[in-house]
């Protein structure tokens, strides 16, 4: 298995595990297009074939009196063939995906989990944090006003 930084070569690839299908191919692979500075895909192959993929989002926190420079990132959209679960592909990915997030000095990576892959987090470095929360559009809201 070899893990690599993906490219404009792999776009195809990366659609096809996403369920992009060919009516949506021409708008996805412009929003990687747009996104190359931003959203940092990484690719597991066996065989020459893409078997895996993970990326990663680097964004910036508003600078503050102890640093000008505040990057984070994000894990998105990992996705791994069916058929390739299991044999360390994910894990693979995530070891890629982490080293080259210390390489950019960025002050941490979250995740966002469906509930089947939480473990996999865990296992892959990845802890719960008490000061990460979560606001979602449609949710329900608190009345704040004084009655």
């Amino acid at each position: 298995m070899l893990v690599r930084r993906g490219g404009v070569g792999d776009v195809a690839a990366h659609a096809e595990l996403r369920g992009v299908g060919p009516d949506e191919f021409a708008a996805y692979a412009a929003w990687v297009a747009a996104h190359v500075d931003t959203h940092l895909p990484f690719v597991a192959e066996v065989d020459g074939s893409v078997v895996g993929v993970a990326w990663l989002h680097v964004a910036e926190r508003v600078p503050g009196s102890r640093s000008m420079e505040r990057r984070y990132g994000d894990v998105q959209a990992v996705m791994v063939r069916e058929e390739h679960r299991g044999q360390g592909v994910g894990s693979a990915l995530m070891v890629a995906l982490l080293e080259a997030a210390r390489g950019l000095g960025l002050l941490h990576v979250t995740v966002h989990s469906g509930r089947r892959a939480v473990d996999f987090y865990l296992r892959n470095g990845f802890d719960h944090h008490r000061r990460l929360l979560l606001w979602e559009q449609g949710g329900t809201s608190m009345d704040h006003s004084a009655g």
